[in-house]
């Protein structure tokens, strides 16, 4: 009877925007959970994040087959659907609170894993003080996740190791395109990447480069001020001198003062601008003071769910986060978030860490100077010897009929056990 009492039900939500390895997370919290039965005696899934707690919508796991959970590693997006949606200070919101109480409470849990990116960490903050503040008992882990690869303190962050070796890739296959008709077609691609505050998903594209002159010719980094003067010199002069110019540019490029290149003057549920597409300005900007052919590419969704061309150190690590955030939940740690720790880069080794949850909720960060080149436009050495191991590796899902077999989850949601229905 005792053993059952110290037995605690787990739940696990996706937060933000996915990527294509969130999934792996999630499977190796499953997985490692069920090597956990006296702790953990089941982990429930929020249907849409944390809306799922509060909506106390909630998938049953242990209804999905071992073979399926398994498939998890290779499936791109949300296997339980995402959510941006933030949780509100204690006393702006009380009723949140309470609320996610009487749902852990109703369903015996006893354990929460958060996966997400800064503002995700900031609601696994908040849930482990509500257990503080309101006397229940609540073990709080963060699990990091985000293609920005902007959370401060872990190395890097399990998502952005598969974006940046898929623009990597493209950038590389579209640059031989756009040479082999630049003659007579186009002489400037602009191809357009995630990345609000931070470059390090543009400066991915600049591993390709193995000579000075090598393509992209030009990266923009939201943490440079972009100069349209300078921007478009350097264009012409990369024209003029290569007969070509492949531009990377960050959705978050902006001016000296600090304006979007492209602010939709809309905000997303997180309160961040919504950026409109900064690879359209930038080449209506060419176009009409140079005069030059374009074509430019929005990377958007494809980049981050883009699991057929993952990166295997980003897989890995994206599964080892999940397993460890269960394996320190079960051995008393709490307020948490697992982190990845570089121990060399060549070859490249990697351990797992932890640091506390208050020292990363709602932070980001940034590229740092010595990884921009003096130029603003490239990156350094040590940047490459920083990115250069998150891409390696390949992780191609199964494939029937020439398409990749991803898992097939029947998402069952428990018995509600509330009577009172809760409106977000």
């Amino acid at each position: 009877m005792k053993k059952k009492m110290l037995t605690k039900n787990a739940f696990y939500a996706q937060s933000g925007g996915v990527t294509a390895v969130i999934n792996a997370s999630a499977c190796g919290v499953i997985e490692t959970a069920k090597k956990h039965k006296t702790k953990i005696a089941k982990v429930y899934a929020g249907k849409n994040g944390i809306l799922g707690a509060l909506s106390e919508n909630l998938i049953d796991t242990s209804l999905e087959s071992d073979k399926e959970i398994a498939a998890l590693l290779y499936t791109p997006g949300g296997a339980f659907g995402s959510a941006r949606y933030k949780l509100k200070g204690f006393e702006e919101n009380r009723r949140e609170y309470q609320r996610l109480i009487e749902v852990f409470k109703a369903h015996n849990i006893g354990y929460f894993f958060y996966n997400g990116g800064g503002d995700s960490m900031d609601t696994a903050l908040k849930v482990s003080q509500m257990g503080e503040k309101m006397n229940f008992p609540i073990t709080s882990i963060g699990i990091p996740k985000t293609v920005d690869n902007d959370i401060p303190v872990t190395d890097t962050c399990p998502g952005f190791g598969s974006v940046a070796k898929y623009i990597a890739v493209s950038t590389l296959e579209a640059s031989l395109d756009v040479l082999s008709m630049a003659e007579t077609s186009t002489k400037v691609f602009i191809l357009e990447v995630m990345g609000r505050h931070a470059g390090w998903i543009a400066a991915a594209s600049g591993l390709i480069a193995k000579k000075q002159n090598d393509p992209p010719h030009m990266i923009l980094f939201p943490e440079v001020p972009f100069d349209r003067n300078d921007f478009l010199s350097h264009v012409k002069k990369n024209v003029q001198q290569r007969g070509f110019c492949v531009i990377v540019a960050s959705e978050g490029a902006r001016y000296k003062n600090g304006r979007f290149l492209a602010d939709a003057g809309t905000k997303d549920s997180f309160g961040h601008k919504q950026l409109g597409g900064v690879a359209p300005v930038l080449a209506q900007m060419i176009n009409k003071e140079l005069g030059y052919k374009f074509h430019y590419a929005i990377a958007d969704y494809l980049q981050r769910s883009a699991r057929h061309l993952a990166s295997q150190t980003d897989l890995d690590q994206a599964y080892a986060v999940g397993e460890a955030a269960v394996n320190m939940a079960v051995n008393g740690k709490k307020s948490l978030m697992v982190t990845i720790q570089r121990l060399s880069d060549d070859p490249y080794r990697w351990s797992i860490g932890s640091v506390d949850l208050s020292k990363v909720a709602n932070s980001e960060k940034m590229m740092p100077k010595s990884f921009i080149k003096k130029s603003g436009y490239g990156i350094t050495s040590s940047c490459r010897k920083y990115l250069a191991p998150l891409i390696k590796g390949e992780a191609y899902p199964n494939y029937e009929n020439g398409l990749p077999r991803f898992a097939t989850l029947k998402n069952k949601l428990v018995p509600k056990r509330l009577k009172t229905k809760f409106m977000v």
